[in-house]
């Protein structure tokens, strides 16, 4: 089993930063694959961006501006969000599966999820 906590949520101009964290404890975090995801009202939830072993994966809609890191010693995953428009406003979901994908189904287990909200 593995418990996923996201915190770091928000309200942030458009423009501006936040940084998403999610801590993981439970199964040894180092051998998971760590994805985000969110949803907004009405919509899908959709891939943003994932970290397994050397790679990093991103969605076309945020390359450029986010970055995917994890810290193995504090069980930690973050996402840094910069350059921030309304059109990513939603719940992030922080997600750990055994290999990376860009397909929520294929996660294993997820955090309850942290709103982010962007004023323009």
């Amino acid at each position: 089993q593995v418990q996923l906590v996201e915190s770091g949520g928000g309200l942030v101009q458009a423009g501006g930063p936040l940084r998403l964290s999610c801590a993981a404890s439970g199964r040894t975090f180092s051998s998971n694959c760590m994805g985000w995801f969110r949803q907004a009202p009405g919509k899908e939830r959709e891939f943003v961006a994932a970290i397994c072993g050397g790679g990093r994966f991103y969605a076309d809609s945020v390359k450029g501006r986010f970055t995917i890191t994890r810290d193995n010693a504090k069980n930690t995953v973050y996402l840094q969000m910069n350059s921030l428009k309304p059109a990513d406003a939603a719940v992030y979901y922080c997600a750990a599966n055994r290999v990376a994908s860009v397909v929520a189904d294929d996660y294993d287990y997820w955090g309850q999820g942290t709103q982010v909200t962007v004023s323009s």
